[in-house]
């Protein structure tokens, strides 16, 4: 089971920090949005093992995935939000270690959160 939380309203500008924590362990971590009418799209991924991270191309040198083995929680720091941002943030877990390759691929992961929304606003 995945919870969600941090989303919330906010300035164009403006940082927020979503948590996702896992009842369990995963074998990585990722998290996607979406938008009303569109498809679900990926955002950024973790690997517990190596710490690989992975982020998709629109969000680079603004959002940064992290993740605490411990708690079994990945975070996402989102700086320099955009209106575009505004979406509904889901957190997703794999069973297994995947591949590198399959980080950004909705199949790869098997748990999925509720989703946390995030506005922002111009």
């Amino acid at each position: 089971q995945l919870q969600a939380s941090g989303g919330g309203s906010v300035q164009a500008g403006a940082s927020l920090r979503l948590s996702c924590a896992a009842s369990g362990s995963t074998g990585a971590m990722a998290w996607f949005r979406q938008t009303p009418g569109k498809e679900r799209k990926f955002v950024a991924s973790f690997r517990w093992s190596g710490g690989n991270r992975w982020h998709a191309d629109f969000v680079k040198g603004r959002f940064t995935i992290s993740g605490d083995n411990a708690k079994n929680t990945v975070f996402l720091q989102m700086t320099s939000l955009k209106p575009e941002d505004t979406a509904l943030y889901f957190c997703a877990g794999a069973i297994r270690r995947p591949i590198l390759s399959a980080l950004g691929d909705e199949r790869t992961y098997s748990y999925w959160g509720q989703g946390t929304l995030v506005t922002v606003s111009s």
